[in-house]
């Protein structure tokens, strides 16, 4: 089990410490919900959680089969609801692969990216799509 402490500094700002590292981020409420925008929203870590989980999880598939994804990114865009209670809706990515469109291990690396942790751990009600471009 990963510990990790979070204290609320004021302002709408939190700090959150990493027990096994040590490393600490801080968060702020967004613009748009009272905050000032001055760092990642707590719903922006959730964009931000699966992009990397995917990249992650299709960087330990691309080792194991000998595949370079160096310089693979993923653009997320991340859509909260109109209406209440305030939540995400949308958490739509496209995937840039340096890699060509025919790569032998491209079924294999999309499916690693898709069945990510964090991508499996959010609501269906979630809009979770993923385009893959494949450009080498």
């Amino acid at each position: 089990m990963v510990t990790i402490t979070s204290t609320y500094d004021g302002g709408l700002r939190c700090s959150s410490t990493h027990g096994p590292s040590g490393q600490t981020l801080v968060t702020d409420a967004p613009v748009d919900n009272h905050g000032k925008g001055e760092s990642f929203s707590p719903t922006d870590l959730v964009a931000t959680a699966i992009a990397n989980c995917m990249l992650t999880v299709m960087g330990i598939a691309a080792e194991r089969h000998g595949v370079d994804l160096k310089g693979t990114h993923v653009v997320i865009g991340k859509e909260m609801s109109a209406d209440t209670p305030r939540r995400i809706v949308a958490l739509r990515s496209v995937m840039t692969i340096p890699l060509a469109l025919d790569h032998p291990q491209r079924a294999l690396l999309e499916a690693a990216a898709k069945a990510c942790p964090v991508k499996q751990s959010l609501s269906k009600e979630i809009d979770s799509s993923v385009e893959f471009l494949w450009v080498g």
